[in-house]
């Protein structure tokens, strides 16, 4: 692992925020690995939908660190909200379908909650001002809109 790569790049890997998604991953990836191969299909499923949502905790993170823009940070803050809601989804799901050993997914649900605390700092770093404009209107920082002028159009 690299420190920093250079002077205005942190490696993600360094992040709290990253390191927390690794050990997301890494703790799903053992409680699911209680689930044999030929166990019910759901189970199954869900094995596969969990190892997926608990990837994206560092994927994207490193994702929306290489682009900096704020539409494009903020793009991919909102694909691992959904990956962590989803993961939390899923550990009930577990439940409905039989997993036998539940005593386990609180180990899931709480490091998820310390996540979500990372995950809040993290966004509230994020340069709103270094920005291009989001048309399709979702990721615009405050008091920027779809139909807005962009400026670096008169420069073409």
């Amino acid at each position: 692992m690299h420190e920093e790569e250079d002077d205005h790049t942190i490696n993600p890997e360094q992040l709290p925020i990253f390191k927390k998604g690794k050990e997301i991953f890494d703790l799903t990836s053992k409680i699911t690995d209680l689930i044999a191969d030929d166990d019910d299909r759901m189970l199954c499923n869900y094995k596969e939908f969990m190892l997926e949502d608990a990837a994206m905790l560092t994927v994207k993170v490193a994702g929306a660190e290489a682009a900096d823009l704020y539409d494009i940070r903020m793009e991919n803050a909102t694909i691992i909200r959904k990956a962590a809601r989803d993961l939390m989804t899923h550990c009930s799901g577990l439940e409905m379908f039989g997993f036998k050993e539940t005593q386990y997914l609180h180990l899931i649900r709480e490091a998820i909650e310390e996540y979500r605390l990372l995950f809040i700092e993290w966004v509230s770093q994020f340069d709103q001002w270094n920005y291009t404009i989001d048309r399709w209107g979702l990721f615009n920082p405050p008091g920027v809109g779809p139909h807005d002028h962009d400026p670096d159009d008169d420069l073409t």
